[in-house]
């Protein structure tokens, strides 16, 4: 039974049609046919239903659909692993992170890894925090690093620190000695609030905000390095963690406005795994220091 049979087999269960099977596999409709032909002698059934236009699923080719998926994810995981070891790789360390901290962390922790470990091969999946806590229960990364909590008890849930929020605006050209006086409320009128970066503070915040300040616009943007981008380009205004901006506001690209309508939340960031190894702690020593050394 060959690879291709299997990947063919699926397509076209996926797709019911071979013509369409063809197209995503970038072979001839013959070819398909033939792949297909092979696998009912090969198992010795047959796997679709023939039509002039369309095919379905046998009852065993929906039984044998799972069962050619699972086989193919296995063939696939064996190859990575045998090319990570010729590669030199040794062990695979598996991460995912959100947005926010990929703005942040994310290329020190890969230099740090990779300077030290260079036997280990460190996967990095950038997803949105409340995607996290799934992947880390099914086994698919060793570690999640979340704006989120976990809320399964067997994951486990440590909060990493807490980043204030700051009101970041567009520069205005001015130094801080003559520049004028800022004003927070005139800002939030003047600009485009930029909002939904956060999975967590945005519903209270604009709450606090409409009752504070009558004239609001707001633009929903979800992706935070968009936000900053968007906020050096003079689009607009929005809150965003301080570790995020340090670098921009270092280096003069944006502006920090005092806030003083209400107090501002602190947003967590949490690390989420089921259990805790030499890697993980060693991961947490290195974002602490990042942080507060």
């Amino acid at each position: 039974m060959e690879y291709q049979w299997l990947k063919t087999f699926i397509v076209a269960a996926e797709t019911s049609n071979f013509r369409k099977a063809s197209e995503k596999l970038m072979i001839s409709q013959p070819g398909v046919t033939v792949h297909i032909k092979l696998l009912e002698e090969y198992l010795g059934t047959p796997l679709f239903n023939r039509s002039k236009k369309r095919v379905s699923l046998t009852e065993a080719g929906k039984m044998f659909y799972d069962e050619a998926i699972q086989l193919t994810k296995g063939l696939e995981v064996s190859v990575e692993r045998l090319h990570a070891f010729t590669e030199g790789y040794k062990r695979k360390w598996n991460i995912a992170i959100s947005p926010l901290m990929a703005e942040t962390i994310l290329p020190y922790i890969l230099r740090s890894f990779m300077n030290k470990y260079p036997d280990l091969e460190l996967s990095i999946r950038v997803e949105e925090s409340n995607n996290i806590e799934d992947l880390v229960w099914n086994g698919e990364v060793h570690m999640g690093i979340s704006a989120l909590e976990a809320t399964r008890k067997n994951i486990q849930s440590i909060e990493l620190y807490e980043d204030p929020l700051l009101f970041i605006v567009p520069t205005d050209g001015y130094d801080d000695e003559s520049g004028p006086v800022l004003d927070t409320e005139e800002y939030i009128k003047k600009y485009y609030l930029f909002t939904h970066h956060h999975p967590v503070v945005w519903d209270t915040l604009l709450l606090q905000l409409r009752q504070q300040v009558i004239t609001m616009r707001t633009m929903k943007v979800t992706q935070a390095h968009i936000v900053k981008r968007f906020i050096q380009e003079g689009l607009g205004a929005s809150f965003l963690p301080q570790s995020i901006v340090k670098r921009e506001l270092t280096e003069g690209r944006v502006m920090h406005v005092p806030f003083n309508l209400f107090p501002l939340p602190k947003v967590k960031t949490f690390l989420l795994l089921q259990s805790m190894g030499d890697l993980e702690k060693e991961f947490i020593e290195k974002i602490s220091r990042y942080y507060f050394s």
